[in-house]
């Protein structure tokens, strides 16, 4: 049966696009898709669709019916903060959004200082700021943009504060394993041990690279891998190589670092995401 009198019958084109898309593998998107995924069989098929279905939203409950009330109570409590830290002068109308985040956090968490004259941020708050300014790009609406903020925190220091100190020597076990030259520069120059860690690992990369390749890396944190802060951080120094190979001074070479350029760092997470499954595999569970 030919083509068009199949869509005849049907009743016109209704069901053209279907069988077109039949015939050629490389428009029908979700088969390829799952295949890409490892999603081979028809069950596997039929659980992806159910999990698909439930449409989860991260901060958000599962269930559709839910959002509108919780966010409701999520905005309540939002207001409610911030006109507490209005009435006991800790935030005014001049005080950056960033370091109002930092503010609520603070006093949901009961670590507000009780002193009068609260003094201003500190470095161990600048972790904090970081990520609420990257967050604050990539979010419009505040009341989300603070819950974005606050569970990412969280989530990040409770399950990878024990690990992040561990993972400048997994980026040198990694480096070692890719190009042990370009290794043993870093050690002569003395930027080993100074490379931006704390940007790089402690602020999974917020104000290092720009948000729509953050957002890709972010992703991966959320979904429970720390692991891939390393391979961002390796991927960055082979992918720069040549001109840090061409530099004998640390202040340069950090400095480099520090500004380096931002028009090929979708190509840089793209290339650190292989690496991660190169030496990681594919993982089930992320870790």
């Amino acid at each position: 049966m030919s083509r068009n009198s199949l869509a005849t019958r049907s009743g016109g084109t209704l069901f053209l696009p279907f069988i077109i898309m039949a015939e050629d593998p490389q428009r029908n998107f979700r088969s390829a898709y799952y295949e890409k995924v490892g999603f081979r069989g028809v069950e596997e098929k039929k659980s992806l669709e159910i999990l698909l279905k439930d449409n989860p939203l991260g901060i958000l409950p599962p269930h559709s019916d839910s959002h509108s009330l919780v966010m409701g109570y999520r905005r309540e409590q939002y207001r409610d903060i911030l006109e507490a830290l209005k009435a006991i002068r800790v935030v005014h109308a001049a005080t950056p959004q960033v370091e109002v985040y930092l503010r609520m956090f603070q006093l949901e968490a009961q670590e507000l200082s009780r002193s009068s004259e609260l003094a201003p941020p500190g470095e161990d708050d600048e972790n904090f700021l970081s990520i609420a300014k990257s967050m604050e790009e990539i979010v419009e609406d505040p009341v989300d943009c603070y819950w974005l903020i606050k569970c990412f925190v969280t989530q990040f220091n409770n399950k990878f504060g024990d690990t992040v100190p561990h993972l400048p020597k997994s980026l040198e076990h990694y480096l070692n394993m890719e190009d042990s030259r370009l290794l043993t520069h870093l050690k002569s120059c003395g930027a080993l041990t100074k490379l931006p860690y704390d940007p790089w690992f402690w602020r999974c990369f917020s104000g290092c690279l720009p948000e729509s390749s953050l957002q890709r890396v972010w992703d991966k944190v959320i979904s429970g891998s720390c692991k891939i802060l390393v391979f961002v951080a390796v991927e960055i120094l082979l992918s720069y190589k040549n001109k840090l190979m061409g530099m004998k001074r640390l202040e340069g070479i950090l400095q480099f670092l520090a500004n380096m350029p931002q028009e090929n760092t979708d190509a840089i997470v793209t290339k650190a995401i292989d690496l991660w499954h190169k030496h990681c595999g594919t993982p089930v569970h992320l870790v």
